[in-house]
């Protein structure tokens, strides 16, 4: 009932401990607190909250126009009505070293269990798309040493993601993932890997855990589970794709609705009330609030 029974320390424990083991895990990316309930009860290891999601939610495209705030807020959200730990995408780290410094600690007190900052500049934009640009080694090594230095809970996991393979080449992506471990990256995301042998590759050159974003309609082939774990990816995100499945459903159903004009036929395709009732828990609610109208007081 209500949020999450475990804590956000606790969470960051258990999701170190289960990086450790070498494993892979999969964190689907949920675009609002309810998603993220729904990834849990599926069996899922974590959950994954997309800038892209979160920016397409206001309405806005992936080009960094979200604030620290925004970000913040709507993680903290996401991330209390679920036991699995949540990663958060905190884009390039909303400004210069010391508001990366703030980011971490305002994500640690959202209860994340951790974020990848990016070597982008700003504006930023999607990592599947053309054109990006990546800051200097120097300022992107600046990024993590800050949030490696504000970073008040040691399993607070801080990941590197690098965008430099679209730009300079598979070579540069490696050699930018050994300095960002230097720096104090606790995880590697190598950006628009092609094919698993550059996910490999990577996954040779670094000591740490690797991400793999396998989104829709992007750089990267759509490999499965099995195809990552066997070359040694440690996390997976499919970032959008709740998302995209959402609104596509939501757009038939508005073609339906002009066509038809009800949604009789659409019926099989929809959650069932029973089924969203089972999700918010309505019966613990329930339970509650006749303990607490149905209570005495001592005299």
């Amino acid at each position: 009932m209500l949020y999450s029974k475990t804590t956000p320390e606790e969470k960051r424990r258990i999701f170190r401990d289960r990086l450790a083991t070498g494993e892979l895990l999969r964190f689907p990316g949920a675009f609002n607190p309810l998603s993220a309930r729904l990834i849990e009860q599926k069996g899922f290891d974590g959950v994954y909250i997309s800038g892209a999601v979160l920016s397409a939610d206001l309405g806005l495209p992936d080009i960094g126009l979200t604030t620290l705030t925004e970000v913040a807020g709507r993680a903290k959200q996401i991330a209390r009505m679920t036991e699995l730990p949540a990663l958060v995408d905190a884009d390039t780290g909303f400004g210069e070293p010391m508001n990366v410094a703030r980011t971490i600690q305002e994500l640690e007190d959202a209860g994340l269990a951790g974020m990848h900052i990016e070597d982008q500049v700003n504006p930023k934009r999607c990592g599947h798309l053309d054109g990006k640009q990546v800051v200097d080694e120097s300022t992107a090594l600046k990024r993590i040493r800050s949030a490696a230095d504000a970073r008040r809970d040691d399993n607070f996991l801080i990941m590197a993601r690098t965008d430099i393979r679209a730009v300079d080449g598979l070579d540069a992506a490696i050699d930018r993932a050994k300095k960002l471990v230097d720096a104090g990256a606790d995880a590697i995301f190598p950006e628009a890997m092609r094919d698993l042998s550059e996910f490999e590759a990577v996954r040779n050159a670094v000591d740490v855990p690797i991400l793999a974003n396998m989104t829709e309609f992007g750089k990267s082939e759509l490999f499965t589970s099995a195809q990552l774990a066997d070359v040694g990816i440690n996390i997976v995100i499919w970032p959008v794709s709740l998302l995209r499945t959402a609104m596509g459903a939501a757009g038939r159903a508005l073609d339906t609705l002009n066509d038809e004009g009800s949604l009789s036929s659409k019926l099989d395709e929809m959650q069932h009330r029973a089924d969203l009732y089972e999700l918010v828990d309505y019966e613990g609610y329930n339970q509650f609030d006749t303990s607490v109208f149905n209570f005495t007081v001592a005299r």
